[in-house]
């Protein structure tokens, strides 16, 4: 039987060594907290409103990136601008047990791990058109917020081993991190015939990541330190790690849309992912020794190569009760795991994700102006990334996510030149309110 001081020695021993040898293999820049998401929904209320189910209707100027072949559609040039407000929250691991029984000392007193939820509420515009159609061509310009998203969360006493020997205590963190994402694309699309057009897109994306996360030890090396909070005093730095992103990439983007009979669309979209560097420094902190001054960088990677999705979708929409009705289902495919293997992890991973969008619109055609109502459900498939390695710690840290259904509604009041949609979309994770108008001229 170990006493509390040689549990505490051995611990914090084991704690270093693991630090100290394992940090150059870029583990632990990877274990930090980043929770990056991007939103591969299409832009606009209406399309909100239908559970993102719009790549074969496409009918107006956000066709720009939803599905550019439907830019045809529209004979007069058309103005689209969208706000959005978004409400997230993001659950992480922030204390508990990542193995074995609680020794009962201090905060380890709870079996299994304790999760909490950062929040964040945003809001901003999310989406800038302009279309021109001239002849069997349609052109247009587009600005398009893919994420806007700022983290902060702190872990406070992650505690394994045995319950009687061998107790360790992983560095507590405190995380903050922020991501922006913006698109500028141009998009252009040909009429073959009434039935059928085709549309390509340019895409030139700006981004900017940027996480932070220090570690601490605990406030002293006595017994009641060891297993009491953390205060994350300045002396008791251990190490700061810091991941960016600063980079920009220039996509490519491409769809579809035919019509095989006056009341059945279907569509089809490609949207090629953007490839970035991001870099990371690994700092030595003043509490543990790594052979550096404290405040040096001791681990640097730049140009280590990220690539981002690929989205693929197809979609069928149905019109009937003299226009008035409209249904519509989407698939979409998202290559989520060319970001873990880009980068080069091999014990942590992200799953490829297929998205189902349903959506249904009714239009009172007798009012003025017209009033449509609408309602829609979307598929999220968990894409959170979670470890696949036998490692407690990474497994504590990065587990899976669940799948989530989104459940939408959105209204819609049009007239010859303008249309102003407004629509909500609900889940456990994240919910959007969003508010559009589109002008012709």
């Amino acid at each position: 039987m170990h006493t509390i001081s040689e549990k505490l020695s051995r611990a914090m021993a084991v704690l270093v060594l693991l630090d100290g040898l394992l940090l150059p293999a870029v583990a632990t820049a990877q274990q930090a907290v980043v929770p990056l998401q991007l939103s591969f929904s299409d832009p606009g209320a209406r399309s909100a409103g239908l559970g993102g189910a719009f790549v074969a209707l496409a009918d107006d100027a956000t066709a720009a990136f939803a599905n550019p072949a439907g830019l045809v559609q529209l004979v007069k040039p058309e103005i689209s601008i969208e706000a959005r407000n978004w409400s997230h929250s993001m659950p992480y691991t922030a204390s508990g047990r990542v193995e074995g029984d609680p020794s009962g000392f201090g905060l380890d007193v709870t079996p299994g791990l304790v999760r909490n939820t950062a929040t964040y509420d945003t809001t901003g515009l999310s989406f800038l058109s302009l279309v021109w159609p001239t002849g069997d061509w349609s052109f247009a310009l587009y600005r398009h917020l893919y994420a806007d998203l700022e983290f902060s969360g702190e872990t406070q006493g992650l505690f394994g081993g045995g319950s009687d020997c061998c107790q360790e205590r992983w560095f507590d963190q405190q995380m903050h991190s922020t991501q922006e994402v913006v698109s500028y694309g141009l998009s252009a699309a040909y009429r073959f015939s009434d039935r059928f057009s085709i549309g390509l897109g340019l895409a030139y994306f700006d981004v900017s990541v940027e996480s932070l996360t220090t570690e601490y030890l605990s406030d002293d090396d006595s017994e009641t330190g060891f297993f009491g909070p953390t205060s994350f005093l300045p002396e008791r730095l251990a190490l700061t790690e810091y991941l960016f992103i600063d980079d920009s990439d220039w996509t490519l983007s491409g769809g579809f849309l035919w019509r095989p009979s006056d009341r059945w669309r279907v569509g089809g979209v490609y949207r090629q992912g953007f490839d970035v560097s991001l870099g990371n420094d690994i700092i030595a902190g003043v509490a543990v020794d790594y052979g550096v001054p404290p405040g040096t960088v001791f681990i640097r990677n730049r140009g280590v190569p990220a690539e981002f999705p690929d989205v693929y979708g197809l979609g069928v929409s149905y019109r009937g009760l003299e226009e008035r009705l409209t249904l519509s289902f989407q698939w979409d495919r998202i290559g989520y795991s060319s970001i873990p293997q880009s980068i080069g992890l091999d014990d942590q991973t992200i799953d490829d994700a297929d998205e189902l969008h349903f959506g249904a619109e009714y239009a009172f055609l007798e009012s003025s102006p017209v009033v449509a109502v609408r309602l829609g459900a979307w598929l999220d498939p968990d894409h959170q990334m979670y470890a696949i390695v036998d490692d407690a710690y990474m497994q504590a840290m990065l587990p899976r996510g669940d799948d989530e259904w989104h459940y939408t509604a959105g209204l819609g009041l049009a007239t010859a030149r303008f249309q102003v949609d407004l629509a909500a979309d609900l889940s456990e994770r994240v919910n959007t309110i969003s508010l559009s108008a589109i002008y012709n001229f």
